[in-house]
């Protein structure tokens, strides 16, 4: 959700055997840089199936949320809070084609070889890592909560 001046969005990185999903955006500051499926959330959606709507719009690919991989949070020219759920994500079926007019290249490539190119984007090289540990830590569920506040769907993403 891009509104005024606090964002937020969604990440997901599909892992598939020893090998992440990435792209290349055709524009923005990532733009010829690998970097991974992502965009803003939308609204009446959680910020977990935004991931998955991103992931597939970005790359054709279907993955299912596993666990949070992280929070991304930063200030953009002392104005704009832009905030990113980023999602370690399981490979569910699919062969990456990229988005028309959006993405320049998806593919799935070898973990080793992102941390090592150039062209990897500065986030990826220090979340990536993670991707082994992913197996440990959050994971979410769906809860029914008070009726007060009308929440239609409801995730809290904790400690398993």
């Amino acid at each position: 959700m891009r509104e005024g001046k606090v964002w937020l969005g969604a990440c997901g990185i599909v892992i598939r055997g020893e090998e992440a999903l990435v792209v290349k955006k055709a524009y923005s500051g990532l733009k010829g840089q690998w970097s991974f499926p992502a965009g803003f959330v939308q609204q009446g959606e959680t910020v977990d199936e935004a991931a998955v709507r991103e992931v597939l719009e970005e790359t054709g690919i279907e993955a299912a949320v596993r666990q949070v991989a992280g929070i991304r949070s930063g200030v953009i020219r002392g104005s704009i809070s832009d905030n990113m759920v980023v999602f370690w994500m399981d490979y569910v079926s699919g062969e990456p084609r990229p988005q028309e007019g959006e993405i320049v290249e998806a593919r799935f490539l070898p973990i080793p070889e992102l941390m090592e190119d150039p062209l990897s984007s500065t986030y990826l090289k220090i979340i990536l890592p993670g991707y082994a540990k992913r197996e440990k830590g959050m994971e979410g569920q769906s809860y029914e909560i008070d009726p007060v506040f009308q929440y239609t769907s409801y995730k809290i993403f904790k400690q398993s």
